[in-house]
């Protein structure tokens, strides 16, 4: 077990250490990527400020919202203002906003290596800047999926026709009542599928990722290994963080870093074989180094 009074605390590296993830990237046999937030807001996927402020200015007028990411738990009186909101919220982090270059500089770094992606992100920007679907396991769901608000059964919905509609058509914060999503099974309101309670579906194409993330780390047992972890804060660490560093502690073959733009933590008993740098993600990854 890591305790927390173990772990050493690194701040902003120099370029020795950058220079060292970079021989890591080259020299390793598989590269495993665990991504959090982080990554996609040095994207460009903030959730407040200006971005939030040209998007939602009339519901932070109405109800004086200070975030996009907690609004999103207010007790919306209707349906029909619940998914005025949603829709927005859906349709720019989902289908109309592209990451910016950080993805596809991270693609290239990994170009014709053994990878695989295990993120907390559900906003697809992996699959977006060309990442290979089948090396990728969304576990916290899709901002593209609806599922039953029961749920009645396991299956995800596809809801990018219904939001853009909803964005079309929606006024005064509101969209046609004809328009709100009920689940074809039993006329329930459908809800987005995010992990946020018991009620996440776990669907099949959820169940294949998490076999084909399984199978990548069975197979690549002993062998050199870097797990490369990108923006993971410390709200869901038993998801990436706490895994990574124990797989790096029982494979004296593998190598962890971590890019994180507030302060990063490893623990003494990997100390010798980690890489941590702090700083914008985006800038790093550029591997402009010295």
């Amino acid at each position: 077990m890591f305790l927390k009074t173990a772990t050493e605390k690194y701040t902003n590296g120099c370029c020795g250490k950058a220079e060292k993830l970079k021989k890591e990237l080259e020299a390793a046999d598989a590269v495993i990527i665990g991504a959090g937030a982080g990554l996609s807001t040095s994207a460009g996927f903030t959730y407040c400020g200006r971005r939030f402020e040209e998007n939602f200015g009339d519901f932070i007028e109405k109800y004086g919202f200070t975030d996009m990411y907690s609004a999103g738990f207010y007790p919306f009186e209707t349906l029909e203002e619940h998914w005025a909101y949603w829709s927005r919220y859906i349709f720019i982090n989902r289908y109309r906003d592209e990451p910016g270059p950080v993805y596809e500089n991270l693609r290239g770094l990994v170009r014709g290596k053994d990878y695989f992606v295990l993120t907390t992100n559900v906003d697809h920007c992996f699959q977006r800047a060309g990442f290979d679907k089948e090396r990728l396991f969304y576990t916290q769901g899709d901002y593209g999926l609806w599922q039953c608000s029961r749920p009645c059964h396991s299956r995800t919905y596809d809801n990018e026709a219904a939001v853009k509609k909803m964005v079309a058509e929606q006024k005064d914060m509101r969209i046609p009542s004809e328009l709100v999503p009920r689940c074809p099974v039993c006329g329930a309101p459908m809800t987005m599928n995010l992990r946020a309670d018991g009620g996440f579906v776990e669907d099949g194409g959820w169940h294949d990722a998490a076999k084909r993330y399984e199978n990548f780390l069975s197979g690549h047992e002993g062998a050199r290994v870097l797990y490369l972890e990108l923006g993971v804060g410390n709200n869901t660490p038993g998801i990436i963080k706490y895994p990574f560093w124990r797989m790096t502690a029982e494979n004296k073959n593998a190598v962890y870093a971590c890019v994180n733009l507030a302060e990063s933590y490893v623990p003494s008993e990997i100390k010798e074989r980690s890489i941590c740098l702090t700083g914008d993600i985006g800038e790093i990854l550029r591997m402009d180094f010295c």
